[in-house]
């Protein structure tokens, strides 16, 4: 048969329909790489849970209204990096600002009012400007919310919804280790409501949301050892790199580089690389010394994966070998820790615990020579004799925050992942030493999340010297 002949028109028709197909075709190709995130996609199912769990504890005809967290300027028209509202991304997985969770549950509209998402209507200047931003396809597989809603919405639907319920859970930043001056948008919301709506009872969020977060679900132990694993990269990268006269930013540096290349968003939390002195100033952020022969190196440091925090610190020789006395310290405190994290049990709690550890703590530095007997026999028990030389607690909460939500008043129990980080700080002989790895409770004792990290003295120094 003989070939059809193709004319000059359909030829031209023919070329458009196939540029825009292959264009077609690389658009969603662009599309999907530029919405691939570091950290592998969270199963829904977890956001899901969190939901249900929180909605069991609302009171009867409430709803709780959540919001993203702001974009922060950093100077004149630039912005620091976005990091997700922690509850609201513990209750949606939605990893993106200008977002808003509404929960009402038996909400009288229906069974599609219980759960509703409020996000930014993306654009074409959008996409071109700023990038990828959830469609309402995206938001609702990701978070399990089947009713997702554009922004613009908002206003009337949220209106009618509150008008229907008696009581408004409202949220913000309830972390009795610091208090803020400056108030997250979830705070600024809620008094925009209580301004709006002042016959209605308001309840705060957080009580409930310290309950939960407090206990891990297997998911989030997931990607705590996810964390964890590669906070390890970075500190056997440290070893294999630390010498004599580099600067502590390069050290830092190589952290970085490990935590990048790993796929966490990078640190957990302001990292510390502390050598010689500096090892005594328990906040040091600077970074910027010259490592010396001879000194300690002190660094407090975690990667941050699918928003979980890891939470480490280890103390090395610079030039790869310990001295007698600093290796005396550094196995008083590992000794410390050791016993420390056997207290980490259910039924125990943290003012039991600490009281506990500090005992542990005065029998160190007996032997170190740093505490006499008779210091201790006449201290203050408000402020016990250890406290000149570790000054700081033993243990937190980590989780979505390195400091993570949490009642620091109740007991201990499976599923809590605290830290367990006790040091030794002698200013008068430019020595420092902290040890921390991240312990999940369990009916058995404690799994160490950080048990494959390097601790020991003849590990570390072999390390350092391969």
């Amino acid at each position: 048969m003989e070939a059809p002949k193709i004319s000059k028109k359909n030829l031209k028709g023919g070329l458009i329909w196939s540029f825009k197909r292959k264009k077609l075709a690389f658009g969603i190709a662009f599309l999907k790489h530029i919405m691939m995130k570091r950290y592998q996609d969270i199963p829904a199912a977890l956001f899901q849970l969190n939901r249900q769990r929180f909605m069991q504890k609302m009171k009867p005809n409430s709803i709780a209204i959540f919001h993203a967290a702001d974009l922060l300027p950093r100077n004149g028209d630039c912005f620091f990096p976005f990091r997700q509202d922690s509850d609201l991304f513990y209750l949606s997985g939605l990893d993106q600002e200008e977002v808003v969770l509404v929960l009402y549950p038996n909400c009288p509209k229906g069974k599609a009012f219980e759960e509703v998402i409020f996000t930014k209507k993306t654009s074409e200047y959008i996409k071109i400007w700023e990038g990828y931003k959830y469609t309402k396809e995206d938001a609702a597989q990701t978070s399990g919310v089947s009713t997702v809603a554009w922004l613009d919405s908002m206003p009337a639907m949220l209106n009618e919804m509150i008008l229907l319920a008696d009581t408004i859970y409202v949220n913000g930043n309830e972390n009795d280790r610091a208090a803020s001056e400056v108030p997250n948008r979830n705070q600024r919301k809620a008094l925009e409501l209580k301004h709006q709506y002042s016959g209605h009872e308001f309840l705060r969020a957080q009580p409930i949301l310290k309950e939960l977060r407090m206990q891990k679900t297997e998911e989030e132990v997931k990607l705590m050892r996810a964390a964890c694993e590669i906070t390890n990269r970075a500190f056997r990268r440290v070893l294999q790199t630390t010498r004599p006269g580099l600067k502590e930013y390069e050290v830092e540096a190589e952290v970085m580089h490990e935590f990048i290349r790993s796929g966490a968003s990078g640190h957990a939390y302001s990292p510390i690389i502390a050598s010689g002195p500096a090892a005594c100033i328990l906040h040091y952020n600077d970074n910027n010394a010259i490592l010396q022969d001879g000194d300690l190196m002190l660094m407090d440091f975690g990667a941050e994966y699918g928003n979980y925090a890891a939470d480490l610190s280890r103390t090395i020789p610079v030039n790869g070998r310990f001295t007698e006395r600093q290796k005396a310290v550094y196995e008083a405190v590992l000794r410390v820790k050791n016993e420390a994290q056997q207290l980490l049990r259910p039924g125990n709690n943290l003012t039991d615990y600490h009281q506990e550890v500090g005992h542990i703590m005065e029998l160190e530095l007996i032997g170190l020579g740093l505490l006499s007997q008779e210091e201790v026999a006449q201290q203050n028990p408000a402020m016990p004799a250890y406290k000149k030389y570790f000054m700081h607690g033993t243990s937190h909460h980590i989780g979505l925050d390195v400091h993570d939500l949490a009642n620091r008043y109740v007991e201990f129990k499976e599923g809590m992942i605290f830290t367990c980080e006790p040091g030794i700080y002698i200013p008068e002989e430019g020595l420092g030493v902290r040890i921390e790895d991240d312990l999940l409770i369990t009916a058995n004792g404690v799994d160490n999340l950080m048990g494959q990290i390097p601790i020991e003295v003849e590990e570390i120094e072999s390390l350092m010297n391969a």
